[in-house]
């Protein structure tokens, strides 16, 4: 399967373990900074497991992303799958585990110039892991927001001028 023609310049895909916190997060503020910008850009999530597939964003991460004028409650959570390597030029891995799971789930598709882990792209960070807020409160979800949103400022500098 070719990579599918569409009218965007750039396509990212963000993948956590199960799509409904970290993923759909950076997925929403990603999509926003993409349109402010004029970046013709197409920006997804998926998980590596099927825990919450077609399930909405975690009630906690469509809040924190509201209170900060981003809505994600139309996203439904899918699986990622091999095919998803040809379908977008990179992909970013939320965690060390997923990245594992990444591997063994695209298999001989594995193409290691396409992947990232997220957190790579903001200097000076000193871990590889986005933390996972799935069982803590709202004020763990505040932070992962925080550093996605940097992160994600981060991102479109990068790929903006390449892409633009």
């Amino acid at each position: 399967m070719e990579k599918e023609e569409n009218n965007n310049d750039f396509s990212i895909l963000m993948v956590c373990l199960g799509n409904i916190c970290r993923s759909p997060m950076a997925e929403g503020l990603l999509r926003q900074k993409a349109a402010e910008h004029g970046l013709n850009w197409n920006i997804d999530s998926a998980s590596t497991n099927r825990y919450h597939t077609g399930e909405a964003p975690h009630k906690l991460s469509q809040k924190v992303c509201q209170k900060n004028n981003i809505d994600i409650s139309d996203q439904r959570a899918r699986v990622f799958t091999a095919q998803d390597f040809e379908q977008y030029d990179l992909i970013y891995v939320m965690a060390d585990d997923v990245m594992q799971d990444l591997e063994q789930i695209a298999g001989n598709k594995f193409d290691q110039q396409k992947v990232k882990y997220f957190l790579a792209e903001l200097p000076g960070h000193n871990s590889r892991n986005v933390p996972d807020p799935w069982y803590g409160e709202e004020d763990g979800y505040d932070e992962v927001f925080s550093l996605i949103d940097k992160t994600t400022d981060e991102i479109i500098n990068k790929y903006k001028k390449a892409n633009a």
